[in-house]
């Protein structure tokens, strides 16, 4: 039987991350030959994979990588089974290092065809997949150029990476704040403009059956009922239908017995809750429709617009799960 020396297991076991045993258990069957033994653990990683295909990957690390002159940036998500993997230091820096060559590939396809220290990515996974035991798998990946690119990452969780129009003073705080916001808020598109108005009108239908459901029961309570509001989207508020809530809210202001000379200082926060009140799908899906986190009394929008003449050109988010 041939002698296998601690240096040799201690080599195999930094270029494949394998562990002690398994290193040396590979060199023996190897009889010494470097190259054999990791051939030998790929093939471990294989079969484990092959075993563990059906398995859920939901855990892991979202990553986020910006090219050095902050035009590139990219998001990927490395999974695997266990919150325990996903914590690993040795599983985060795998995550790192697939997301520094990802920044350099356009498609999911091209990176895991991308050389990893000799072996594709797609290899490099699946090499993994028998050192750890659990099935990893690339299960995001988002790319986006602009003339200024920021992210930010939320626990390992979740990953954000926001482009801008144009490198304005403070850019970098900006973008942070902004892609801190996509991370949080988890917007869909940029503006409610986006939107089909076929997607707007079964959503608008879907929403209020969902409330109408809801005050069956809050009824039968005898709770407050939820307002049931006629629109959801700032698409569906045209000059006609906010010049008609106008005039309903001055009707309400008669009604009520408000001087009219002082209609004018009321009719602005009345008309903002209509809006507010009528917009909920923007809120929720339009990153600059959506009230700004660290400052809620302005919109994301607004937000931009401090900084100059610059926009937001797009976004990406990824996340576990």
């Amino acid at each position: 039987m041939i002698k296998i020396t601690a240096a040799e297991v201690n080599k195999l076991r930094q270029a494949t991350g394998a562990g002690m045993m398994d290193c040396k258990k590979a060199l023996v069957e190897a009889e010494g030959d470097f190259d054999k033994a990791i051939d030998n653990l790929r093939k471990k990683g294989q079969k484990v994979a092959a075993n563990r295909a059906d398995r859920d990957s939901s855990e892991g690390a979202a990553v986020a990588k910006i090219n050095a002159d902050n035009t590139v940036g990219v998001a990927i998500v490395l999974g695997c089974e266990t919150d325990f993997v996903g914590k690993n230091e040795n599983f985060l820096a795998l995550a790192s290092q697939f997301g520094d060559i990802a920044l350099n590939h356009d498609t999911k396809e091209a990176f895991l065809a991308a050389d990893f220290g000799g072996m594709t990515v797609a290899e490099k996974l699946i090499e993994q997949t028998g050192v750890i035991g659990e099935k990893l798998d690339i299960n995001a990946f988002d790319k986006i150029e602009a003339a200024f690119v920021g992210s930010y990452v939320h626990i390992n969780k979740i990953a954000a990476v926001v482009g801008l129009s144009a490198k304005v003073d403070n850019a970098d705080v900006l973008v942070k704040d902004v892609a801190m916001q996509v991370a949080s808020m988890g917007a869909s598109t940029l503006s409610f403009k986006d939107f089909d108005p076929a997607f707007i009108a079964s959503e608008t239908e879907a929403r209020i059956a969902v409330i109408e459901k809801d005050n069956i029961e809050l009824g039968r309570l005898g709770k407050t009922l939820k307002n049931i509001p006629q629109y959801i989207s700032m698409a569906q508020l045209t000059a006609d239908v906010l010049a008609q809530a106008e005039e309903a809210a001055k009707a309400e202001l008669k009604a009520e017995g408000k001087p009219e000379q002082i209609w004018n200082k009321i009719l602005p926060g009345k008309m903002e809750r209509f809006i507010s009140d009528n917009t909920s799908l923007d809120q929720e899906q339009c990153l600059l429709d959506q009230n700004f986190i660290k400052d809620d009394k302005v919109r994301v929008a607004n937000y931009v617009e401090s900084y100059g003449d610059v926009s937001i050109t797009g976004f990406k988010r990824v996340s576990l799960g």
